[in-house]
């Protein structure tokens, strides 16, 4: 069954914390499960700011195979959740300041493990992601269609929230919605069609209080 990409790049981006199974170093042919908090960059691939000491990274180290688990974080009952597996690869990367801050923006408090010098931010890419989205509603995305994506950069995007308030409590913007903080918990507005650049502009132009 074919599942619309709308589906997984909200689920993606509601999410504010998932579960990655790696490949474990200290029992070989056994999974290691592990719960880290993430953000998107601009092309929707999870980002993991880790530590070099943690079991985690000595398994992607060593093997950067994973998958990354999700669930609608406001479901009631999870059997019934819309839910996200991620297959790819993990590996060390390094970040531009535009990647950078927009990570923070999204997990603020991710600055005080910068401060400490053995964290280093890791990319999930992903090679397919099978989408469960209700009963009988569940598909898989495939590598070329996440590749075909249209993008808004992250210096693009800087840009654009420069512009509006300091307390708009937005965390990020791209082609396919808006994510914010709303008492506490990240949310999304997705919207109808992809929007280039000028329906972006007039999107922002015509906000001028916080979702």
């Amino acid at each position: 069954m074919k599942i619309p990409t709308g589906l997984a790049l909200n689920l993606l981006h509601r999410c504010s914390a998932g579960t990655l199974a790696t490949h474990s170093v200290a029992l070989p042919g056994y999974p290691f499960a592990s719960t880290l908090p993430f953000a998107t960059d601009s092309r929707h691939r999870p980002l993991f700011l880790i530590s070099q000491l943690a079991e985690h990274t000595r398994n992607l180290d060593s093997d950067p195979r994973a998958s990354l688990a999700l669930a609608d974080p406001d479901a009631l009952h999870a059997e019934n959740a819309a839910r996200l597996t991620m297959i790819g690869d993990v590996t060390r990367i390094d970040i531009d300041s535009a990647t950078r801050d927009r990570y923070l923006r999204y997990l603020p408090h991710a600055a005080l493990y910068l401060e400490l010098g053995d964290f280093a931010f890791y990319r999930l890419e992903p090679r397919r992601i099978r989408l469960v989205a209700g009963f009988g509603r569940m598909g898989w995305i495939e590598h070329d269609v996440l590749e075909s994506l249209p993008v808004l950069e992250a210096d693009a995007e800087a840009e654009r929230l420069a512009a509006l308030a300091a307390d708009s409590g937005i965390c990020g913007l791209d082609r396919f919605g808006i994510d914010f903080v709303q008492d506490g918990e990240r949310r999304r507005s997705d919207f109808a069609d992809a929007l280039d650049d000028d329906a972006l502009s007039r999107f922002l132009q015509q906000r001028t209080a916080p979702i």
